[in-house]
């Protein structure tokens, strides 16, 4: 069975991206991939999909930027982005270990951070979901990918 795909492209905002390492953008790269190949994204109310997305921060806001094919019209979803800080800086706490664990980490050690950093991004994806929920239907596999990309979008250098 083919996942539906609500959302046939997708891209972070210019404005919002700043230089990556290698390691950084092939999670980037992968979350985009693994969203296009199948995705649950549609608006309670709005037109219907499929939808061309871009993601961006401004001014502390969460921003997405919907244009749904084959329509010139162009809307906006706004975020404020606290209510997701806390999970967001637990999330590069925890990647910072992982990634500092498979340096030598013994490997039961590796896959109990790997495991509290599979849980706190499943935390992330909840709190993206909820936020959304009012305005949008979207699966938890969706949020998780979404999740992925805001957390790159916060990514400072």
């Amino acid at each position: 069975m083919t996942r539906p795909r609500d959302i046939v492209a997708i891209e972070l905002d210019a404005k919002s991206i700043v230089r990556w390492s290698p390691e950084v953008e092939h999670e980037r790269a992968v979350a985009v991939f693994d969203l296009l190949e199948g995705n649950r994204f549609r608006l309670r109310e709005g037109p219907a999909g499929p939808y061309r997305l871009v993601l961006g921060l401004r001014d502390g806001t969460l921003v997405f930027t919907l244009a749904p094919e084959g329509s010139g019209e162009r809307l906006e979803i706004e975020l404020p982005v606290r209510p997701l800080r806390r999970v967001i800086k637990d999330y590069f706490l925890i990647c910072d270990s992982y990634f500092q664990a498979i340096k030598g980490a013994t490997p039961s050690k590796i896959e109990t951070i790997d495991m509290a950093r599979r849980g706190v991004h499943d935390e992330g994806a909840g709190l993206l979901r909820e936020a959304l929920e009012a305005r949008v239907e979207l699966d938890h596999e969706t949020a998780r990918r979404l999740f992925t990309l805001v957390c790159v979008l916060h990514i400072r250098g």
